[in-house]
């Protein structure tokens, strides 16, 4: 009950997920991503230990196309996964389990892979890659943003979606921006206040954990942790 579309942006090396879902917790269980390795999307009856597994192989080296056939090798359940990933070179791969009863479907582009299930149309998971790569100068973000709300356009889930997540990582070992919204209405347009919200504090968050003697206090305002 999830579509997603992961990307690397080649400028800057970060790896970047935005996903939407029906069910709650959709940024806790699918969008899986390492600065400098990669990314991983684990969806429909979602099995949560094949993200830090998928990143754990696409960091020894292995290809998305590898790293994919390595998680369904490894499943036990592997009819009932969908799986995609995207390595550091660029190169994506996905599996649809074929007892995925649901539409379901995964769409390769440049330096992205979507996937998705329970979909209102098998156009959705292309939809998203077209719309990430209509603005290739763009912000990475605002690039994952759209893919996100091409998909709701595309006709997004049979069932209204409740859950989005917007996951990035860059060059440390913690998520760049990791922003979530579960059991709302509408929660891609959620997503985007939020990030409109926290794309000025960005680059603060980032100098408090290395420089934090450079903070200046911010001026009425609570965040100031």
């Amino acid at each position: 009950m999830t579509f997603s579309l992961a990307a690397l942006d080649p400028a800057t090396g970060m790896f970047g997920i935005a996903s939407s879902s029906s069910s709650i917790a959709v940024g806790n269980r699918c969008p899986w991503a390492r600065a400098g390795v990669g990314a991983v999307l684990t969806q429909h009856r979602t099995d949560t230990r094949a993200g830090p597994l998928g990143l754990d192989l696409l960091a020894r080296g292995y290809s998305a196309k590898e790293t994919v056939d390595l998680l369904v090798a490894g499943s036990e359940h592997p009819g009932q996964r969908q799986f995609a990933a995207l390595d550091r070179e660029g190169r994506a791969a996905f599996f649809n389990g074929p007892q995925i009863e649901s539409i379901n479907s995964g769409c390769i582009g440049t330096g992205c892979v979507a996937a998705g299930n329970f979909l209102a149309t098998a156009d959705v998971s292309t939809a998203m890659v077209q719309a990430f790569e209509a603005s290739p100068a763009g912000a990475f973000v605002e690039r994952l943003l759209a893919a996100l709300d091409a998909g709701v356009a595309a006709g997004g889930e049979t069932q209204p979606v409740m859950a989005a997540a917007l996951l990035v990582v860059d060059r440390h070992s913690w998520p760049l921006v990791d922003l979530r919204v579960d059991f709302e209405p509408d929660p891609h347009l959620t997503l985007r206040r939020l990030w409109r919200s926290y794309e000025p504090l960005v680059d603060r968050f980032v100098t408090q954990v290395l420089r934090p003697y450079e903070l200046k206090p911010l001026i009425n305002s609570a965040l100031t942790i």
